[in-house]
C-alpha cells in the first residue's frame, strides 16, 4: 500500500474537550486519529473549520488513562509527547474514553512496532498485587483528603445522596493510583472492601442489582452504582438523601450520551453540548463542556415531544448559520423547537431512534 494512502485512513473521529496549553479552559474539538497523529479542529458555528487546530504526533507517546487530576472532570485521558508537552482531553462517557484509549494505544503500539521506538510508560511493571494487599492501608489511601477518591452529590430516583461514589468511579481511581492494574483487578479489590465492611452500599440501585445477580457482595463497575465509607468512618461526611424537583429530573437511567451541536434560542449560534438522555422519567438535558460546573444549563422533559429528522437539502426554516447537515429537531409539549445537528448521519439516526422510543414511552 502507498505510504501516504496508508497514512491517510481515518482510525476515528469525534467530539472531545481539550484543555488550553497556554490559557487552562476547556474547549470542544473536532479529533481526528490517524496511524501517526492525532489532529483536532475547531468548529466554527455549525461548520468544521477546513484547517487544523494542531496535531499530536504519536510515535513514542504516554497515555494515561484514566487521569484524575481534575475533580469535576473524570472523563479525562492523557497524552505526553516524546517531547514532554501533556495534553489532556475529556470524552463524553466512559465508555467512549476508554474507547479513545484503546485505539490511541494501538495506534502508538504499531508505530512503536513498525520503527523500533522506544518503550515508554508510567506505569510501574505489571505485576499483580492483589495476593498480599493490605486492605487497610488502601482504605486509608481512599480516605485521604487530598488524594483519595473525591466524594460527591448523586441522583437515584428523585433523592440526591450527598458523600458518595459511584462504582466506576471507585474502579477509575484504583486503576490510576496503581493499585490494581486492570479494571477487573479494580472490581476484585473493591469487592473485598465491600466484603470487609469498609465500603457499603448506597440507594436502591446497587442494592437491587445484586439481589437480581444473586450476590450478596459483589462490587459492580457502574456509574449508577453508588456506594460510600462505612458508618464508622465520619470525618469526610455522611451520606444524606434530599429530594428537589431537579433531583427527580435527574434520577433516570443514563440511556444515552454524547455531544452535539446545538442551535441557541436568542442568538441563533451554534455551540457543541453534551447531551444527556435519561428515562423514568424520561428526559433530555445538555450541559456546558467548556465549564466545570456540573449541573446542566438546560433539559425538558420528553412527554409529548416530537421528533422528526431535517432534509440537508437546503437550510431548513428556523435554522441559521452555514451548517454540516445531520440535522435534526424536537418539538417540545410547550411548543419550543430545538434545532440539533449530530456529527454523522449516524449518530443523528441513532439519537432519534433514542428519543423516540423515550417519548413514545412517557405517552
Amino acid at each position: 500500500m502507498d505510504p501516504e494512502k496508508k497514512n491517510s485512513a481515518i482510525l476515528r473521529e469525534g467530539f472531545l474537550v481539550k484543555r488550553g496549553h497556554f490559557v487552562h479552559n476547556w474547549k470542544a474539538r473536532w479529533f481526528v486519529l490517524m496511524p501517526d497523529k492525532l489532529q483536532y479542529y475547531k468548529y466554527e458555528g455549525s461548520k468544521r473549520d477546513s484547517c487544523q487546530r494542531g496535531k499530536i504526533l504519536l510515535k513514542d507517546c504516554v497515555l494515561t488513562c484514566p487521569y484524575l487530576e481534575y475533580e469535576n472532570r473524570p472523563l479525562v485521558l492523557k497524552l505526553r509527547t516524546t517531547n514532554r508537552v501533556d495534553h489532556f482531553l475529556e470524552a463524553c462517557s466512559r465508555e467512549e474514553r476508554d474507547e479513545w484509549a484503546a485505539d490511541i494505544t494501538a495506534a502508538v503500539d504499531r508505530l512503536r512496532a513498525a520503527g523500533g521506538g522506544n518503550m515508554k510508560s508510567e506505569q510501574k511493571p505489571a505485576v499483580s498485587q492483589l495476593h498480599n494487599i493490605d486492605l487497610s492501608k488502601v482504605l486509608d489511601s481512599m480516605y485521604d483528603v487530598h488524594s483519595g477518591i473525591k466524594m460527591s452529590s448523586h441522583v437515584e430516583q428523585g433523592c440526591t445522596y450527598s458523600n458518595c461514589f459511584s462504582g466506576s468511579s471507585v474502579v477509575d481511581w484504583l486503576v490510576f493510583m496503581q493499585l490494581a492494574l486492570t479494571r477487573v483487578e479494580a472490581v476484585t479489590l473493591a469487592t473485598a472492601l465491600l466484603e470487609e465492611g469498609f465500603l457499603r452500599t448506597v440507594g436502591q440501585k446497587s442494592v437491587e442489582a445484586l439481589r437480581t445477580a444473586g450476590l450478596t457482595e459483589q462490587f459492580m463497575d457502574d456509574s449508577t452504582a453508588l456506594y460510600s465509607f462505612s458508618d464508622s468512618l465520619t470525618k469526610r461526611g455522611s451520606v444524606k438523601a434530599e429530594t428537589s424537583l431537579s433531583a427527580v429530573e435527574l434520577s433516570g437511567q443514563v440511556v444515552k450520551t454524547g455531544y452535539l451541536l446545538k442551535q441557541g434560542h436568542r442568538r441563533k449560534n451554534w455551540k457543541v453540548r453534551l447531551f444527556v438522555l435519561r428515562s423514568e422519567p424520561d428526559f433530555l438535558h445538555y450541559y456546558d463542556p467548556t465549564r466545570d460546573d456540573l449541573n446542566p444549563v438546560g433539559g425538558f422533559s420528553l412527554r409529548g415531544c416530537l421528533v422528526s429528522s431535517l432534509g440537508d437539502n437546503g437550510v431548513p426554516s428556523g435554522v441559521k448559520g452555514n451548517i454540516q447537515g445531520n440535522l435534526f429537531k424536537i418539538i417540545t409539549q410547550s411548543d419550543t423547537h430545538y434545532f440539533i445537528q449530530a456529527p454523522s448521519h449516524q449518530e443523528k439516526m441513532e439519537w432519534i431512534e433514542a428519543i423516540s422510543k423515550q417519548t413514545l414511552i412517557s405517552r
